[in-house]
């Protein structure tokens, strides 16, 4: 057989071959190390959530290594168990369901604040309720365990009255506007979007808001949370989480229109009603998220807001003990934020 001398080229080819095999397994280790953490984080369909939506439709976690996946909940009430299983590494929840589950031993906490409701919630009625009093023996249908309970639990107190004045008929917030066109309802808590939609019916004259979150500005805040197990071990990937939102919400500012449209095929909705929907809440800018954690008077301070919120849910047996209020939030990691 006849053989010839090896080549420079391929003696060059043989001498490299190590130094090559280690320069793939550098770069496969180097991609490996830099592929997205994915995460899961629940929410419903809220208008306060706005900037969440665009942040997935415009993949804006890439930015952080992240690939966010928003799990839609239709019940709120389920968000929590859902966390605690480890499901989903966070959720989107309002702060009364934070306080309710540290009062029962969940070790969860408020890493961001989100939204406040201004009149998004709201309990709605027809034209022969005209205000909270006029609710005594009543049908109200709402949402147990959810800020429909507790918005309702709240105004029932401001007239001096209690569930036992009213009868109760549990459904979802989606549930609500059937009900009450059906007639099976006079009086109705929901949020957005079943709220436009219940009032859009008969013209707009057939139901009014009676009581809504704009009479308690900071009441009923939606939050961002994570278990605390969850937030020492991912700091960084849940700032990324939270600096993406306010990537949206300045996203939002800068591009309403295109905004709206986005946020609209999220919750199913058209972009006017988008636009309309979102006078009804407050998205809190950076600057402002830290007042959220500090002592104040005003409900938009989480010291005032869990105060009121403990008491009620103490009073409706929904908890035993009011928890601290340091227990249901940590503030570091609102200081990273840009």
């Amino acid at each position: 057989m006849k053989t010839s001398a090896p080549t420079l080229s391929s003696r060059r080819n043989h001498f490299f071959k190590p130094a090559l095999g280690l320069a793939l397994s550098l770069a496969a280790f180097s991609s490996f190390a830099q592929a997205p953490t994915q995460m899961k984080i629940a929410t419903v369909v809220w208008i306060g959530y706005g900037p969440f939506y665009v942040a997935e439709a415009l993949d804006l976690y890439k930015k952080y290594n992240l690939k966010v996946s928003l799990q839609v909940f239709n019940d709120p009430a389920l968000i929590p168990a859902a966390i605690a299983s480890g499901a989903v590494d966070g959720g989107m929840l309002t702060y009364d369901q934070v306080v309710g589950q540290v009062a029962a031993g969940r070790n969860m906490k408020v890493v961001m604040p989100i939204d406040y409701s201004n009149g998004g919630d709201a309990i709605v009625a027809d034209s022969s309720i005209t205000k909270v009093a006029d609710f005594k023996g009543k049908k109200i249908g709402y949402n147990p365990l959810s800020p429909s309970d507790f918005l309702l639990s709240y105004a029932l107190k401001t007239a001096g009255m209690t569930e036992k004045d009213i009868t109760p008929v549990s459904m979802t917030p989606e549930a609500v506007p059937a009900a009450m066109a059906s007639g099976q309802l006079p009086i109705g808590v929901t949020y957005e979007p079943s709220l436009s939609q219940i009032l859009g019916q008969g013209g707009g004259k057939k139901f009014k808001v009676v009581f809504s979150s704009k009479n308690a500005p900071g009441l009923i805040a939606d939050v961002l949370v994570f278990d605390d197990k969850v937030i020492k071990a991912k700091p960084a990937q849940i700032t990324g989480v939270m600096q993406a939102y306010l990537d949206g919400l300045a996203y939002m500012k800068a591009k309403p229109a295109e905004a709206h449209k986005i946020i609209g095929k999220f919750m199913g909705v058209s972009a006017a009603e988008v636009k309309e929907q979102l006078t009804g809440v407050y998205n809190i800018p950076v600057a402002e998220m830290p007042k959220a954690f500090t002592k104040a008077k005003e409900t938009t301070s989480y010291y005032a807001s869990g105060e009121i919120i403990g008491e009620l849910l103490k009073a409706k047996g929904q908890i035993t003990t009011i928890p601290p209020i340091e227990a249901t939030f940590d503030a570091s990691l609102v200081k990273g934020l840009k």
